[in-house]
């Protein structure tokens, strides 16, 4: 299929239906030059894939050649919710069809489904396996079966399949949310700070730790999988196809650790490297939070088609298509149930964080830990109290509508397709939470022992026992400074036990946060009193207005293509060119509402809430429209060497979420810490200007060797803007002045080019069963990051990364086994991290390099059954992330190795 394509594309298809060579579509897809996955830190599955640099929303999918819904609210599809067992092939186009698309600047890939006119007569594959994580230590299922079948001399065909897969997943991760950008003052280097001097000499520019902590993820992921395709061929010309494809997953999650929030302003004997990076500080008076959450998320998606071909005469033939597909994420109030317990205040502890070495193989260590720095009664249940309960519900619904139709005329070696396409697709999202109504804060404090009014004492039946911290993170030093171990309790029971203790506007519940004015008296009279004077004993959420999003999108699109085949020196020579016009409308609604007071927490002086304005609707519209032309040669130099030019315009539109009409301002702010996020609906594409150069030499059966030089100069590149500003002029009551807010909007701005090569090189040794499949891809780009631009306008491409693959096989007498190493550079994943508050811009988030070899075999036992066994990640590699420098560890995970054995049988 690489070979006779006139444009650049990679395929990796099944041998037969069930036998396809990975459990996962990324994970088969990262075997392509080019390709590099990208994966999950809590699962460490493989959700998305990166092509030439570009990563996720750079990158069209497409089911049998139609855009499917994602509920993500990006434009990637997260492809851990694609089964791969009963997939007939996958397509990556790295140059347009711009009968199909031209709305991806890194690459189109087409996932191709069986139909049962492919292989007619009667088909059957069943295959089951069971497969365990390490750590998990539990053996979960997979099951699927296929059907297929013709009937009537091959008139009528039916084919259904369904696949149900079981995941169990331990995650160990030790993470610094957030490495934020400040400017110091001298005196913090020192013991001692005045008022004065904080606010007056704040001058040395340097990076510190926002929080710190570690913890344990339980995932159970659940997904299942169907498809059913019908097929009438009422006369030879003539061709109809209906089918049906449906996924759901669900996600749990149980989630247990500590974690320390630290405040620049309270920080003091801080230690600077060269760069800035703070290596060691103490905090006084710092208080614990042992932290439990259990998150739910279902993402289901079902896409119905129709299509229906027919030859005209033996030159016209018509290809007519519709769908109608639907993503849900969380459909039925799914959400995150989290609770913070600890304690502070009185029993808070001067302490640290040292940084002793790189992120990629030492962790930042605590200085000390405990309640008043005792670290033999870390976990003493007598003075661990209530704090904060955060409760979160997102759903999100993506409808999408497509039809196109296209017309192709052949005569000899002349071939004109043209057509028209419409997309409609609608995108909603809304979220719930205890922040907009502050009960959130019910009962944070931590209770009498860390000397403070509110908050209870956690009761013991609500521990679930700890889990050890030795052996945490393979590979990194520092482990040993953690805490021995990290506790397990049900956040859920320690919601009934408050609810319990009732209504605290009807009677007096010691512990309640009451919302106090300055003076001591209740706030809750008069006007302008808080949302927490609402709470009547029910942890309810409240719909955040300042969440909400419908944004519709229309897309109308008109193309033409025509190639010919001639002789061009004596040699055959095969040229393609078209063009493609979009016309995109864009319709945008949200609720817009400002801050107009902000209040400090009695309970937990770190805290702040927020009061809003009433809300208004929002809704703004805007269009664009792009030409995007194609053009693909292919000179068959020799039978056995083929020269390829590709040349074309392509667009990537910017993901869907990026389009919200209002400015969000964030409900939950901690003191130096309050963000807004603007969205920005006049948002227009990333424009690309592509080149590829390719020299293929097919020297002998199934081996091959490639070299592909490709060019892309992208422009309207979509940065995140960060300011720091004051909004509505609401006062800071920590510090009695105008809030200062660290607000980021999107927008287009720069352009950048990247180039790099792509090298292949897939050899059989002739009939021995051995053989390998070896590619390189190196890349660079004109705009890389400079790590030591402090402006607020730093741009750099993210995603960019060299990477390899080797995959050494033996397949003879039906055996066979296949290592693959993947291995990729470190990169810029993003600008933003999870605490990102810093005077300096978005701050970057690096991903190291990483190694990853899996290990796969199977044996024919008769011809109808195949055992075969999988082992994943099989040298324990760990992914962690860094901030602007490489001693900067934001997130370190573990996911250790997975082993897969079962059977698959077809007749």
């Amino acid at each position: 299929m690489k070979r006779a394509a006139t444009g650049v594309v990679d395929v990796i298809s099944s041998e037969d239906i069930g036998k396809f060579p990975d459990s996962n579509v990324a994970a088969s897809l990262q075997r392509i030059p080019g390709v590099s996955i990208q994966r999950s830190g809590t699962r460490g599955e493989p959700e998305g894939i990166t092509v030439r640099g570009f990563g996720g929303d750079f990158n069209e999918t497409l089911y049998d050649g139609r855009r499917i819904s994602t509920g993500s609210g990006n434009r990637s599809v997260d492809f851990s919710t694609v089964g791969a067992d009963f997939v007939g092939a996958l397509a990556v186009m790295k140059t347009p069809d711009v009968t199909l698309s031209s709305s991806s600047i890194g690459a189109t890939v087409n996932v191709m489904f069986p139909k049962p006119f492919d292989q007619p007569g009667p088909r059957f594959v069943t295959s089951a396996s069971g497969s365990m994580q390490e750590e998990a230590a539990d053996i979960k299922p997979t099951a699927g079966v296929l059907f297929s079948n013709t009937f009537a001399d091959d008139r009528f065909g039916v084919l259904a399949d369904v696949i149900y897969t079981e995941r169990a997943t331990d995650t160990n991760r030790v993470f610094s949310s957030g490495w934020v950008g400040s400017r110091f003052a001298p005196c913090q280097t020192t013991s001692t700070c005045s008022s004065d001097e904080l606010d007056d000499t704040s001058t040395v520019p340097g990076w510190w730790i926002q929080q710190y902590g570690a913890e344990q993820s339980q995932v159970d992921d659940e997904r299942i999988d169907g498809r059913i395709a019908f097929q009438w061929r009422p006369s030879d010309n003539t061709l109809l196809t209906i089918d049906d494809n449906y996924s759901r997953q669900k996600l749990v999650t149980e989630t247990y650790g500590f974690a320390l929030w630290f405040n620049r302003r309270d920080l003091r004997n801080v230690q600077f490297d060269d760069n800035g990076t703070v290596l060691d500080f103490r905090q006084a008076g710092t208080p614990l939070d042992l932290n439990a959450g259990i998150t739910e998320q279902v993402r289901e998606t079902n896409q119905t088609g129709i299509n229906f071909k027919i030859d005209v005469n033996d030159n016209l033939s018509l290809d007519l298509d519709a769908s109608y597909a639907k993503s849900e994420q969380n459909p039925d109030g799914e959400g995150v149930d989290n609770a913070d317990i600890g304690y502070g205040g009185a029993l808070g502890t001067s302490l640290g964080v040292r940084v002793l070495g790189d992120s990629s193989d030492t962790l930042p260590q605590l200085t000390t830990f405990g309640p008043a720095g005792d670290q033999s009664r870390y976990l003493d249940p007598s003075v661990i109290g209530s704090h904060v309960l955060v409760r979160q519900q997102q759903q999100n619904t993506d409808e999408l509508k497509q039809a196109r139709i296209t017309a192709t005329w052949k005569d000899d070696n002349v071939r004109l397709d043209f057509g028209t396409s419409y997309v409609d697709d609608n995108f909603e999202l809304q979220q719930s939470n205890t922040f907009t109504n502050n009960f959130w804060q019910a009962y944070s404090g931590y209770g009498s022992p860390s000397g403070r009014s509110s908050g209870v004492i956690v009761p013991t039946n609500l521990y679930r026992g700890t889990i050890g911290t030795g052996g945490f993170i393979p590979g990194f030093s520092g482990a040993g400074a953690l805490p021995s171990q990290l506790l397990m309790y049900d956040p859920r029971g320690l919601y009934g036990y408050l609810q319990g203790l009732g209504n605290p506007y009807q009677s007096n519940v010691p512990g309640f946060n009451y919302p106090l004015n300055e003076d001591g008296s209740s706030a809750c009279t008069g006007a302008n009193q808080p949302s927490l004077c609402s709470y009547a004993g029910d942890l309810a959420l409240a719909l955040d207005p300042g969440s909400y999003q419908d944004i519709t999108e229309e897309t109308w699109s008109a193309f033409v293509r025509a190639g010919f085949d001639v002789d061009l020196a004596g040699r055959p020579f095969h040229f393609s060119a078209g063009v493609r016009n979009e016309r995109t409308h864009v319709e945008s609604s949200g609720v817009g509402r400002l801050p107009v007071l902000l209040t400090q927490s009695a309970a937990d002086p770190t805290l702040l809430s927020t009061t809003y304005s009433d809300s208004q609707p929002i809704t703004t519209k805007s269009k664009y429209s792009y030409l995007l032309p194609s053009m693909d040669m292919k000179l068959e130099v020799t039978p056995e060497v083929h020269a390829r030019f590709s040349a074309s315009r392509t667009l990537t539109r910017p993901a869907i979420n990026f389009l919200n009409p209002v400015l969000n301002v964030g409900s939950l702010p901690r003191v130096g810490a309050l963000t807004a996020n603007g969205g920005n609906p006049a948002l227009k594409p990333y424009l690309s200007d592509n080149f590829d150069f390719a020299v293929e030499w097919y020297y002998q059966q199934n081996s091959y060797a490639s070299i592909n030089y490709f060019i892309k100069d992208v422009t309207n590149f979509i940065v995140q803007g960060t300011q720091r500003q004051t909004i509505n002029n609401v006062i800071d009551p920590t510090t009695g002045q105008p809030a200062v807010y660290t607000v980021s909007q999107r927008v287009n701005g720069p352009d950048a080019t990247v180039d790099g090569f792509e090298l292949a090189w897939q050899h059989v040794f002739g009939d021995t069963g051995f053989g390998f499949n070896a590619n390189v891809t190196l890349v660079d780009t004109d705009k890389p990051f400079d790590r030591y631009d402090i402006s607020q306008s730093g741009f750099a491409v993210t995603g960019l990364a060299d990477s390899a693959n080797l995959i050494a096989f033996y397949d003879k007498n039906g055996f066979e086994v296949r290592v693959a190493g993947n291995w990729r550079d470190e990169y810029l994943l993003q600008f933003g991290q999870n605490q990102n508050t810093g005077e300096f811009g978005a701050e970057p988030t690096f991903v190291n390099s990483s190694l990853q070899i899996d290990v796969s075999t199977s044996y024919q036992l008769t011809d109808q059954l195949n055992l075969f066994f999988e082992a994943i990640n099989v040298t324990d590699e760990t992914q962690s992330t860094h901030g602007r420098f490489d001693n900067q560890l934001l997130d370190v995970f573990a996911y250790g190795r997975r082993y897969t054995l079962g059977a698959r049988f077809r007749m």
